[in-house]
């Protein structure tokens, strides 16, 4: 099983999508309890949301579940938000905090450090080179790192989830006209809601490969999956309700491509 799909386009634009597979060795899922296997935190459908939006763009997908490894935390184990709830690398418990393996089946340092290698390395290793692709080429680079999660998750957030959070990490991983043009755009899309910088700044992908200083930016965009699909199994894509946020979203993706190639970034 290859951990990781690339599609390459020719543009600056690259769509890393982290946690949109599915694939678990047998003998790991196995081990998963019933909220394990549910996978329920998976990045659902966010292929398919994103397919066609950008001919040019490529596409750095991981294949793997984020149960097996999490490509967009800290190898290192730190955490990306200090004080506040969230997964490991390799998790333990659901968005909910319930426990996601058998009793005494969970991954000890040794397994933890082998998913890292047999699947996070070689995943942002194609992101790695894929970025680097991008900024030979045009001498410029962006990252637009897709993700989604319902919209309600008590164990992680108060209230509901607004459809658009935009990270940058407060302006720091993008040049300024970037998360303007984010927000300008989401801000007056009809029928969804949108902040910039709240409950999520940007995983560890974005901290990690946003530089603009030289020439690589990125943002992340965690969708509320409610915009786009039913959030409870089977999770079903709902085309109809998908139609108006592809709409936005390839608006976002064309522009964000038109200030890169122009230099007003």
């Amino acid at each position: 099983m290859n951990p990781v799909e690339v599609s390459e386009g020719d543009g600056p634009l690259i769509l890393g999508m982290p946690h949109g597979g599915t694939y678990l060795p047998a003998e790991i899922e196995a081990r998963l309890n019933p909220y394990g296997r549910a996978m329920a935190d998976t990045d659902w459908h966010i292929k398919t949301l994103y397919h066609g939006l950008l001919p040019s763009a490529t596409t750095v997908r991981a294949t793997f579940s984020r149960y097996l490894v999490d490509a967009n935390r800290d190898p290192s184990g730190t955490s990306l938000y200090p004080g506040m709830k969230t997964t490991e690398t390799c998790p333990t418990t659901n968005f909910d905090g319930e426990p996601i393996y058998k009793d005494a089946q969970q991954p000890d340092t040794g397994e933890v450090e082998s998913r890292i290698a047999h699947y996070h390395v070689p995943y942002h290793r194609a992101l790695s080179e894929q970025i680097a692709r991008a900024l030979s080429k045009h001498g410029i680079a962006v990252l637009y790192d897709c993700h989604s999660i319902r919209s309600n998750i008590p164990n992680l957030f108060e209230g509901t989830l607004p459809v658009f959070n935009i990270g940058t990490k407060d302006g720091e991983t993008c040049g300024p006209a970037i998360e303007t043009v984010a927000a300008d755009i989401c801000g007056v899309a009809d029928g969804f809601d949108m902040i910039v910088n709240g409950r999520f700044k940007g995983g560890w992908t974005t901290r990690h490969y946003g530089k603009p200083a030289s020439g690589v930016h990125a943002i992340q965009m965690e969708l509320a999956q409610r915009a786009y699909m039913d959030e409870a199994p089977p999770w079903t894509y709902q085309t109809g309700r998908a139609g108006p946020l592809r709409h936005h979203l390839g608006k976002l993706l064309h522009r964000i491509e038109r200030l890169a190639l122009d230099g007003n970034l």
